[in-house]
């Protein structure tokens, strides 16, 4: 293999050593990037710990998403500290102003459908006198399930925000896509991966210490 390799390599090195440094240069910066971009949580006895990865980009609506999932993930730790799955939900209006907020209570409720979602979707209704949250915007830490996805569609919600995708549950692209099948009579607008590392670290945090 070695011989394949550097004969076309006698290519690569007479274009070579410049290559070489910029390559050097984009793994230093690279492993920077990650060195500053972790993520610490709040446990129950460090309360005063948690960070998030410095914004990428400075875009004014990817910051405005930004800031409500990190609502969101907040309202997720809460609950996982409470023995819930961490997931957390905020809904915003077509205003901007936050309307509602929800976490997991399946436990603490005995209830199969207290998912932050669905409790989120009840408080907006509340709030606006209308079970049609046309123009609100929703935020949850993780990908939806089948039952969610179903109530968000049926609430008209205009945008759908999360952070992690579900490979096992996830409704929404994963798994399944409720939001664009024959089942579905609205137009649903999704925009993943906000903040999808921390999401994605909250949970796989908190199903390692159960685990353990």
């Amino acid at each position: 293999m070695g011989c394949g390799v550097w004969g076309v390599g006698c290519g690569v090195w007479s274009v070579g050593c410049g290559l070489w440094g910029r390559l050097r240069k984009i793994h230093a910066f690279i492993t920077h990037f990650l060195r500053t971009s972790q993520v610490t949580f709040m446990s129950e006895n460090s309360p005063k710990s948690r960070t998030y990865p410095p914004p990428p980009i400075d875009d004014p609506s990817y910051l405005l998403h930004r800031k409500w999932m990190m609502e969101a993930l907040e309202l997720a730790q809460r609950a996982g500290e409470a023995g819930e799955v961490p997931v957390g939900a905020v809904i915003v209006d077509a205003k901007g102003r936050l309307i509602a907020i929800a976490q997991n209570r399946r436990e603490r409720d005995n209830d199969p459908t207290a998912h932050a979602e669905i409790l989120a979707l009840r408080a907006a209704g509340r709030v606006l006198n209308n079970w049609h949250l046309n123009g609100c915007t929703l935020y949850v830490t993780l990908e939806p399930c089948p039952m969610c996805a179903g109530a968000i569609v049926q609430s008209r919600i205009s945008l759908l925000v999360y952070g992690a995708d579900d490979p096992k549950t996830g409704a929404i692209r994963t798994a399944a896509n409720i939001p664009d099948g024959p089942c579905s009579y609205h137009k649903l607008s999704v925009l993943a991966g906000i903040l999808e590392s921390p999401c994605r670290q909250q949970l796989q945090s908190w199903f390692s210490q159960r685990r353990g």
